[in-house]
């Protein structure tokens, strides 16, 4: 059997032993440990940064610019209607069932193969850097934004910046060259408190319909060739209201809004606010829009290979690298956060090999 091909066996029994541990974010340990392990255990020095794991080439050199493999470990609770266990990876004709084993597990194991792949290579081009982080899922501030501003791990670096960066994600290994950003907004529209029997109060319920129909005609006219329109759709609605009987003086609305790389969240902000009789309160400006530059050599090198590119609709950790980064991964987006979530093995298999090229491709351009 082929170095690679135990590379690969290797890879997929690891993806195995992440499903049957649960990693909820902020509760992925357990599944940092295992990951941290399997590296030293193939020779890897290792760093860690809460559920952080990192490690760096065999011959990483400073005076070199770096390349980030980075994924994520952590998942969203397991979807109803699962018909296995989501925490036993199961095998069915050629499918390996579990949570997390599409969104990211297959991703980052097939990451984990490629960086070891490497890892003993001497004098390349630049720096291959592995980052296995926590809290993607629910855009936390203690995974990959925290390790990028941490000065342990920028002590290791020694000065060497990044040129780029491979975010594994399932996207059949098409090429993610943008994303469109995320912009969650809590509004709130007030009314007057009544008596639903009288002819009493301002229905809080009824402004907030105003708002909801008028942000379902909202046209924001810039359109992005790669990320199309952005969006606003509301999510959720309540009041603070339960009894049947009384006119509600608050209503509350969430807003899901999706933004191409044409506008600023600024300017989405005001459009809305202009449009809307709700207060309006960003939960956060972090997830912006990030888009990679065709002329970079990780994309040149995946149009080398034949790849396919898109603008990604979905928000990834791509999103707060301060650097370029292409989002890339096997399995398929279609299959996160669903009930029995699978990859074909199959994919994995291809996505090591594919990673592997892909590299190679980029280190032809230097």
């Amino acid at each position: 059997m082929s170095t690679t091909q135990n590379i690969t066996n290797s890879a997929i029994d690891l993806l195995k032993k992440m499903i049957a541990i649960p990693s909820l974010s902020r509760e992925e340990k357990e599944v940092a440990d295992l990951i941290e392990q399997y590296l030293q255990e193939n020779g890897v020095t290792t760093g860690r940064l809460i559920n952080n794991v990192y490690a760096l080439n065999k011959y990483f050199d400073p005076a070199k610019k770096s390349i980030l493999l980075n994924s994520h470990h952590d998942t969203v609770k397991p979807a109803k209607g699962y018909t296995t266990d989501p925490f036993t990876p199961t095998e069915i004709e050629g499918r390996l069932i579990g949570l997390g084993s599409n969104d990211a597990g297959g991703p980052l194991v097939s990451l984990i193969a490629t960086f070891i792949h490497f890892f003993n290579r001497e004098n390349l081009p630049f720096n291959i850097i592995l980052a296995a982080t926590a809290e993607e899922e629910i855009s936390g501030t203690n995974g990959i934004e925290l390790l990028l501003k941490d000065g342990i791990f920028l002590d290791t670096l020694q000065g060497s910046d990044f040129m780029g960066g491979l975010v594994g994600e399932p996207t059949k290994m098409q090429m993610a060259v943008a994303e469109r950003g995320l912009l969650v907004m809590d509004a709130t529209v007030h009314g007057k408190a009544g008596h639903a029997a009288r002819e009493e109060g301002i229905n809080a319920i009824y402004l907030a319909m105003q708002d909801i129909q008028a942000i379902a005609k909202m046209d924001f006219e810039k359109t992005s060739e790669l990320l199309g329109k952005t969006t606003a759709k509301v999510t959720v609605i309540e009041t603070d209201n339960k009894a049947h009987n009384v006119v509600p003086s608050s209503c509350r609305f969430v807003l899901d809004v999706r933004v191409n790389e044409k506008y600023d969240f600024d300017e989405v902000i005001d459009c809305l606010k202009a449009t809307l009789k709700a207060e309006l309160v960003p939960r956060s400006l972090r997830m912006k829009s990030s888009i990679i530059a065709m002329d970079h050599p990780i994309v040149k090198a995946g149009k080398k290979l034949g790849l396919s590119h898109y603008g990604s609709p979905t928000t990834s950790d791509k999103a707060l690298m301060p650097f370029p980064a292409l989002k890339i991964g096997p399995g398929d987006s279609a299959r996160s956060h669903t009930a029995d979530e699978y990859i074909y093995i199959s994919e994995i298999e291809n996505g090591i090999s594919m990673y592997v090229q892909l590299i190679e491709a980029t280190i032809s351009f230097y």
